[in-house]
């Protein structure tokens, strides 16, 4: 199988630019993806348990790895929520299947957004980490529109090694996300 076209990119291109561009004496400070976590809360799950295995399969069919449901740390009697109540579903990508994902939803899934200007820069964390909230699984081509029942969103979080947000951000930049220009 071959390497997947972003991580070659990065190899190749974005790893001498950022080195340039932050003066780093090796190219191991340079700042690097090391994980995108995709975390979808289904708070109707409460009421109907189904909508949990479909949130599962919903986002195992976008990453092609297997999504995990997770469970409620604490119960909450006003919104009828026991402890280890199946409440969402979660998937970790790493590697080849994590730049892949990066690639797909770069150029097919956010230009599919309706409306769509950009990504928002007010992400970052502070430590060189992003999230990013997507309001409905319809953007992703492998979601059949005809079979979603709910519209549900996610959010997709991106775990680098930059120390700043602004490594982080020219990281990223590279890679593709299309930021909204800070000018307009």
């Amino acid at each position: 199988m071959a390497n997947p076209r972003l991580k070659e990119k990065y190899f190749n291109e974005i790893v001498p630019a950022l080195k340039d561009k932050f003066q780093y004496k090796s190219i191991m400070q340079v700042p690097k993806l090391t994980k995108i976590s995709i975390n979808k809360g289904i708070g109707a799950a409460v009421a109907d348990k189904k909508l949990v295995d479909v949130g599962v399969d919903e986002l195992t069919l976008i990453t092609g790895q297997k999504a995990v449901p997770t469970k409620s740390k604490n119960a909450i009697s006003n919104f009828k929520l026991r402890e280890d109540m199946p409440i969402g579903a979660r998937v970790t990508l790493r590697g080849d299947k994590m730049y892949e994902f990066l690639d797909r939803l770069t150029s097919i899934a956010l230009p599919r957004v309706r409306d769509f200007r950009g990504i928002s820069d007010k992400g970052f964390d502070g430590r060189g980490n992003y999230t990013l909230g997507v309001k409905e699984q319809i953007i992703f081509p492998e979601i059949s529109i005809e079979k979603v029942a709910k519209i549900n969103g996610m959010d997709i979080t991106f775990v680098t090694t930059a120390n700043t947000d602004e490594e982080s951000y020219e990281l990223l930049k590279a890679f593709g996300m299309p930021f909204v220009n800070k000018n307009n």
